[in-house]
């Protein structure tokens, strides 16, 4: 299938410069990679900048409510299992409003596709902050600077047992098209944070990554089965320090150093996806985080990926198992079971 074939002849209003409009792009082509028919593939939002999403694409659609596009999302996927369900929700709609309803997706582990846009603001209602804002950010809802933590989207995934996190960025599309089918491919609720900058009121805000210059050194794209290694010179490499205490720590390596480690997004076991997915997060004041003078990259790629029961097969399988053993098999013969008057 061609790209185009999932454009909408809707007016793209995104702002200019504002990278919802590669996500946009690269949302159109992973799904003609995916290749599944655009009458079997749905696209649910709240609402936001990014939640605009399902009239550019021509697919099924549902803008909702915001907030409330997981708990759509949830419901389509399980009363039509055999549909390919998008949600496009932002850092405002997922983690404010809307984060209960995340954190049971996850936890119920939905198979939905998840694309996370994360541009630290409230861009529709016009730059006030939001879940992901750092400590200290000055907007229109907080001139003094807001005193509150941020969340870290990652974080919430792995906290809610979450079987998929994927990291990627607007400038990027490569990468953000291969999380985005990766994501498809998973059978579970799967995550894509999609780091984008709000070029009218957060304007620069991943900067220390976009940068073209600087990009190779400041992150690294992570994928199954390969070395942990980056930099502009491909020499540099993750290992596992355990120096330190208990824990162990990341650390920055030589990339020939026989420590550096290799990616499994598959184990089960979430404590070093944890720690790769933590890395390279900026502080309040602004500094990534620092071990033995060496910066840790922030992780882009596919973090983890495990399987595990799916929500929605989960109850269709007890919906046939129930069907199988009840003498009830129509609407009229369990009204006959139910105590009835006459008139």
């Amino acid at each position: 299938m061609e790209a185009n074939q999932f454009k909408s002849n809707q007016y793209v209003k995104f702002c200019p410069g504002c990278g919802d409009h590669a996500i946009c792009m690269a949302l159109q082509k992973a799904m003609a990679e995916v290749g599944v028919p655009t009458h079997q593939t749905v696209v649910i939002s709240g609402i936001g900048c990014s939640s605009r999403m399902p009239h550019y694409l021509n697919t099924y659609g549902f803008n909702t409510i915001h907030g409330r596009g997981a708990a759509i999302a949830t419901g389509v996927k399980t009363s039509h299992p055999e549909l390919s369900v998008w949600q496009m929700t932002g850092d405002g709609d997922c983690l404010a409003i809307g984060g209960n309803h995340f954190i049971h997706e996850l936890r119920r582990n939905v198979d939905l596709n998840i694309c996370l846009f994360n541009n630290r603001i409230y861009g529709l209602t016009k730059g006030q902050y939001s879940p992901t804002s750092p400590k200290g950010f000055v907007s229109k809802s907080s001139p003094y600077g807001t005193v509150e933590r941020p969340f870290i989207p990652a974080e919430l995934v792995l906290g809610a047992r979450g079987t998929f996190f994927a990291r990627t960025l607007d400038v990027d599309m490569p990468t953000t098209v291969e999380c985005m089918v990766a994501g498809h491919r998973h059978k579970g609720a799967s995550v894509i944070e999609c780091l984008v900058n709000c070029v009218i009121f957060n304007n620069g805000t991943h900067h220390w990554i976009a940068d073209r210059e600087t990009r190779a050194d400041h992150s690294i794209v992570l994928r199954h089965g390969e070395q942990m290694i980056f930099g502009k010179e491909k020499d540099k490499g993750l290992a596992l320090d355990y120096s330190q205490g208990v824990m162990p720590q990341l650390i920055v390596v030589a990339a020939d150093d026989p420590r550096v480690l290799t990616h499994d997004a598959t184990t089960e076991d979430p404590t070093l996806h944890r720690m790769l997915a933590l890395m390279g997060q900026e502080e309040v004041k602004g500094e990534r985080l620092e071990v033995k003078g060496e910066k840790l990259p922030i992780a882009l790629g596919v973090i983890r990926n495990v399987e595990e029961e799916t929500y929605d097969s989960a109850v269709n399988q007890q919906i046939e198992q129930v069907r199988e053993h009840s003498k009830v098999k129509t609407f009229d013969q369990l009204t006959s079971t139910l105590e009835q008057w006459e008139i």
